[in-house]
């Protein structure tokens, strides 16, 4: 443990993926000093109208929220 949930828009390719994964992985290690052998990434893939609620419930919605984004989800429509 950790296990870590990226979701992003349909669209890239599973190296990029992997290696999104690899870095936020190694950033968490720096960050909380975490065994890397103990981390999970997970990514989830959504069209831009899917995301809409998603972002709801996920973000919006969301009281565990350390980071906030700065943008309006109808803008990736």
């Amino acid at each position: 443990m950790p296990h870590i949930t990226i979701k992003m828009l349909k669209g890239r390719t599973d190296d990029q993926k992997k290696l999104a994964a690899d870095k936020v992985a190694a950033a968490l290690v720096d960050a909380i000093g975490c065994n890397p052998e103990h981390i999970s990434v997970a990514v989830e893939d959504f069209t831009p109208v899917e995301w809409q609620d998603e972002f709801r419930k996920e973000v919006t919605e969301s009281e565990h929220i350390y980071k906030e984004p700065h943008y309006d989800p109808k803008d990736v429509l």
